[in-house]
């Protein structure tokens, strides 16, 4: 182990640490800690909900696909691009305006309760049961590709101790800071992450003599005819349409995803999802590029990975062999980075679901300062969960998250779009909605494609699951709605001042 590439670790995990601590004095109830009070700036906005999105895939999956199957794996990162732009253009501010009209709603769970004015709390409750869901076992995910990054850049480290200190770093600053340590993190985070994805793959590529040269290397090595086309795999292979069509599909998940909607609704004004766009969409853009360069060059500055998790470590590997042990230490942070910023608001949103959703339930009044500090409990109980789960080093991370992204994204994503857009849409709906997302997404990942979570398939359809989960969770919920009681007048007269008040924000 290089000493001064620990040193540079543990001065990362000093600075998250201080930030956690500069806000624990700054939240003074269960709004501020969970959404800081409406009081984001776009910048920061943008920036977090980025780094919150993004996780260890950045550096280390998206890199790894393109390295072993050449640029055609890049299509999710194309349908994430587009996905992100859509929901910051037509959630972000309305979502903003709706969640503060409907009774100051600083939970995704309870705005849907307040919108649809449902009184017995059966759209909060199974919101809440859907985030508890397919949360803990995406922060164990997250728990995981923690210990492996730190065990892949210290091999001298255990993984259940490397898995450990990176959840006790995660922890401390979430319980500390709140929402507003997370995202002014996420803010450090984004930039580290968007610095090393820059420069890894520059100077591999400088290194090498330039991009003319890794195109030749890789274009005169057996078995990468198809490496450069978009609709092949490396080896020449065609990439079908239902593949082609599940990796844009992931692009419908921004609309459901609690922990990055939670920063729409955190904005100060709701205008400002303009500025937080183009921030953004320019950030996502950037980092899956070059993400995908990562991947291109590695496979020039090292090839010989043919197994996903060597390919997974050409991010570290290219590291290793470019830079001095220093900047070895701030770019290894990077991956730290990627991971921590995901993690940690998924704590914050399952603790809120806990906490501010289902403990309403009980019709106990509890103070502003007393729900926070449930919150910080619930946050180390969740985590304590969650790092159990992450346990074993060789649980599937990509499979975890990409059943938790269709989850959120077929339960909530139908759900969010027609209550911001459609006047006539009902609790009955949404419920009903909700449910068929939820339902759909669990079967068909067990049911009918090969590989899944559980994986009991009888038919391999190779469709995503958050495809049919999606739609037909939104045809439910018009069919629903259209079939019971419209909404009341009061539900009716909200709608259309939201509408007049947001004309114009594109």
């Amino acid at each position: 182990m290089d000493a001064i590439v620990l040193v540079g670790f543990i001065a990362y995990f000093i600075v998250v640490l201080l930030v956690g601590f500069y806000f624990y004095n700054k939240s003074h109830g269960i709004k501020d800690y969970v959404l800081g009070g409406r009081k984001l700036n776009p910048y920061v906005a943008a920036l977090s909900a980025q780094a919150s999105d993004m996780s260890g895939w950045l550096l280390l999956g998206l890199p790894g696909s393109i390295y072993l199957a050449g640029v055609g794996q890049a299509w999710i990162g194309i349908g994430l691009a587009i996905g992100s732009y859509l929901a910051w253009l037509f959630v972000a501010k309305r979502l903003r305006h709706y969640s503060k009209k409907a009774n100051d709603s600083i939970t995704l769970s309870q705005y849907f309760s307040n919108r649809f004015g449902d009184s017995k709390n059966y759209l909060k409750t199974l919101s809440a049961i859907v985030i508890i869901v397919f949360f803990v076992p995406y922060v164990a995910s997250g728990f995981v590709s923690a210990g492996n990054v730190l065990l892949m850049i210290f091999p001298e480290f255990d993984y259940t101790m490397a898995m450990l200190v990176g959840v006790v770093v995660i922890i401390a600053y979430t319980v500390l800071g709140g929402f507003k340590a997370i995202c002014w993190t996420d803010v450090l985070q984004a930039l580290l992450m968007l610095v090393a994805i820059i420069i890894v793959p520059l100077a591999a590529m400088g290194n090498l003599g330039g991009w003319d040269h890794v195109v030749s290397t890789i274009e005169s090595s057996p078995g990468f005819s198809g490496f450069f086309d978009f609709f092949k795999n490396a080896d020449g292979t065609t990439i079908g349409a239902l593949s082609i069509i599940s990796s844009l599909a992931w692009g419908l998940g921004y609309s459901g995803m609690p922990h990055i909607l939670v920063r729409y609704m955190a904005l100060e004004d709701p205008k400002e999802a303009r500025a937080a766009r183009r921030v953004g969409t320019g950030w996502i853009i950037v980092a899956l590029a070059f993400a995908i360069l990562v991947g291109i060059v590695g496979q020039a500055y090292h090839p010989g990975f043919t197994t996903k998790a060597e390919a997974q470590t050409i991010f570290i590997v290219m590291v290793a062999g470019l830079f001095a042990p220093i900047i070895m230490g701030v770019l290894y942070s990077a991956l730290m980075a990627a991971v921590m910023s995901t993690a940690d608001s998924q704590l914050l949103v399952a603790s809120a679901a806990v906490t501010n959703d289902l403990v309403s339930l009980t019709n106990k009044e509890y103070s502003e300062e007393k729900l926070m500090w449930m919150s910080r409990i619930v946050v180390i109980v969740v985590a304590i969960i969650a790092a159990v789960l992450a346990w074993d080093p060789n649980s599937s991370i990509m499979d975890l998250v990409s059943y938790a992204w269709a989850g959120f994204g077929a339960a909530f994503g139908p759900v969010v779009l027609l209550s911001l857009f459609w006047k006539r849409s009902n609790g009955y709906g949404a419920l009903a909605g909700m449910l068929t997302g939820f339902i759909v997404v669990i079967f068909w990942n067990t049911f009918m494609v090969a590989g899944g979570v559980f994986d009991y398939h009888f038919i391999d359809t190779g469709l995503y699951e958050l495809v049919p989960g999606f739609f037909l969770a939104l045809i439910v919920m018009i069919i629903v709605s259209l079939a019971t009681a419209e909404p009341s007048k009061e539900i009716q007269e909200q709608f259309d001042e939201v509408s007049n008040e947001t004309d114009g924000f594109f």
